[in-house]
């Protein structure tokens, strides 16, 4: 019985041009050798599996050979070739610096130096992992690794270059090896199928080649791992079944719920993924990448940058028309925030699943979209199967009013009004003290003084003599203008609620939302309303995203009278600004008490 042979040893590069993946790295050695420039010392730096060794192989067996070919190959019929292939040569000398990491491990190196070549014109030493040296085995090596023997050539080999001293890479050419392409490695192991007598779907190797993360040592054990499990017959489903790789169609089919605001329906997707023994951070991962492949395919210039055949290509990009590039980057901020609070969860699973519903709800127009009533959330829609819950009785959550004003548009969709369905900011933001009259603005200071947050009455007033000027008004923005659209009722808590709801919509936007937060819209005439912030970059600010703001308001409430004016505080500084000293003063003059607790304890800030 033959012994059997891996292919990442029976595949192994045994010339330059058998490398896969270094094209221009060869070729500079090649021309190295080739032209008599030989280097006393080399550092081949790479990630795993990429060609380091095997190529510092290649390399030492060319030099020494007597009659190398034009192209700069070796000839492997000379001497010093025949015994370099029969693994024999006494010119090359491999050290594994991981296991021989000590001072007598290169003092050995050091003495075997003294010894010329016995055949062929250099003795090679090979230094593999040569990060894992210690401090004082690197400092033995330097003298001689700076001025070695005429005979003596060595390359070093690592993965990780940031680990040697600087020293050391300054007596050595540099050689940065690259991760192999997913095409080379395809093409590759198509090569290796071919040899061996399989057969191989080119999707599945492709799914190896992935799985490989640009290693070809990698995606060759993969290959026969998949060889062994199918007899030879690599198919793509037998692949994903065998590596445990999520198939593609799940992402296809989640992003058919998302663009139908389906969360049930991603919801079981997801449970049959996690019922098949896929990790949920392996499948957020998986879902953030296929989103990025959808953003990436949404341009045909950028196109090129998906990992994959033309026939991958043209299927992304046929699936990326089909949504918006808002859309996608709400998909992708979700998925990343879901990545990063996966660790410190609680209930990883509820995570995902409101992270889908979140993306489902994502899916809807984009409240940037002005002029065509399109910032409306979309209601979760019913399968058609469903049984239908009883509608609760609008009626009794609207104002008085509401009973005797007729609709204005049975026909328009069903989304729920700010009467009817009541939001509120969320509960993770600080909702400021209730807006008062223009000029006046409220903090809470201390437990111990009485202010109403959700009331409408005046609050305390704060203290310097510019707390009494009225509110200067910087500019306008829109003027209130006639409307003949929408005119439904609604209350000034659901118009605050609608208010915070675009700051949720927009979470990478900090001015936005802190400026929201701390300035609410105070009823200044019917249907118009003022917004006071406290300086120009908050009002350029909140001018530049009005448009839009106005637009969710008026999908939220149903009522496109609704008009916003941002003014500037020119009076005194609100209490949500205050620094702690005035803060402090503020206190002493509210409760004159606590400034002879402060002089008797001699507190400081």
């Amino acid at each position: 019985m033959d012994h059997y042979l891996v292919s990442a040893r029976k595949y192994r590069p045994s010339t330059f041009d058998s490398v896969v993946g270094q094209r221009a790295l060869t070729m500079t050695l090649k021309n190295a050798i080739a032209s008599r420039r030989l280097a006393h010392s080399y550092l081949f730096c790479g990630s795993r599996g990429v060609g380091k060794t095997s190529c510092a192989r290649i390399f030492a067996k060319t030099i020494n050979c007597s009659n190398p070919t034009p192209d700069g190959e070796a000839c492997n019929e000379c001497d010093s070739c025949r015994s370099f292939n029969a693994g024999n040569s006494m010119n090359i000398i491999e050290l594994d610096a991981a296991s021989n990491n000590g001072v007598d491990d290169i003092k050995d190196l050091i003495e075997q130096t003294q010894v010329p070549p016995t055949d062929g014109r250099y003795r090679v030493f090979i230094v593999d992992e040569v990060h894992m040296l210690t401090s004082a085995a690197f400092n033995a090596f330097l003298k001689t690794l700076e001025e070695p023997p005429s005979y003596v050539v060595f390359i070093l080999a690592t993965t990780e270059k940031h680990k040697i001293l600087p020293t050391i890479l300054s007596r050595c050419q540099i050689y940065d090896f690259n991760r192999i392409t997913t095409a080379d490695m395809i093409e590759h192991l198509g090569y290796v199928a071919q040899t061996e007598g399989f057969t191989a779907d080119p999707a599945a190797l492709r799914v190896i080649a992935q799985k490989a993360d640009g290693a070809m040592r990698d995606a060759l054990s993969i290959f026969d791992q998949v060889a062994a499990s199918t007899r030879g017959n690599i198919t793509y489903q037998a692949t994903i079944e065998n590596l445990n790789v999520l198939d593609y169609n799940y992402y296809n089919q989640l992003l058919d719920t998302f663009l139908g605001n389906r969360p049930m329906d991603a919801w079981l997707i997801y449970k049959e993924i996690r019922d098949k023994g896929f990790d949920s951070h392996f499948f957020i991962n998986g879902l953030a990448s296929f989103m990025r492949d959808l953003m990436v395919a949404y341009d045909p210039r950028s196109l090129q940058l998906i990992d994959g055949d033309d026939q991958m290509k043209q299927a992304m990009a046929a699936a990326a028309k089909k949504c918006t590039p808002d859309f996608l980057y709400r998909a992708l901020c979700l998925l990343n925030d879901a990545d990063l609070n996966y660790r410190v969860a609680s209930n990883k699973q509820f995570l995902v699943e409101l992270t889908l519903a979140k993306i489902c709800q994502s899916a809807g127009p984009s409240p940037s979209n002005s002029g065509h009533g399109e910032g409306q959330l979309k209601p979760i829609e019913r399968p058609a199967n469903a049984p239908q819950a009883p509608a609760p009785p609008v009626q009794a959550a609207q104002p008085a009013t509401t009973a005797q004003q007729p609709q204005a548009r049975p026909a328009a969709p069903q989304a729920p009004t700010a009467a009817a369905r009541p939001m509120t900011p969320p509960a993770s933001a600080p909702r400021p003290a209730s807006a008062p009259a223009a000029g006046k603005k409220v903090a809470g200071v201390m437990n111990s003084i009485s202010i109403k947050s959700h009331g409408q009455a005046p609050a305390p007033q704060a203290p310097g003599p510019a707390a009494s000027q009225p509110v200067a008004t910087a500019t306008a923005a829109e003027p209130p203008q006639a409307t003949t659209g929408r005119q439904n009722p609604y209350t000034i808590d659901a118009l605050r609620a609608a208010w915070h709801r675009y700051a949720e919509l927009n979470p990478t936007q900090h001015i936005i939302i802190n400026t929201m937060r701390a300035s609410l819209p105070v009823q200044a005439d019917g249907d118009r309303f003022t917004v006071t912030v406290e300086n120009a970059m908050q009002r350029d600010t909140m001018l530049q995203h009005l448009p839009a703001i106005t637009t969710l308001v008026h999908d939220m409430l149903l009522n496109d009278n609704i008009t916003f004016t941002i003014d500037i505080n020119q009076g005194e500084s609100a209490p949500h600004t205050w620094n702690e000293h005035k803060l402090l003063d503020y206190m002493k003059q509210k409760r004159p008490a606590l400034a002879g607790i402060i002089s008797t304890l001699n507190l400081k800030l």
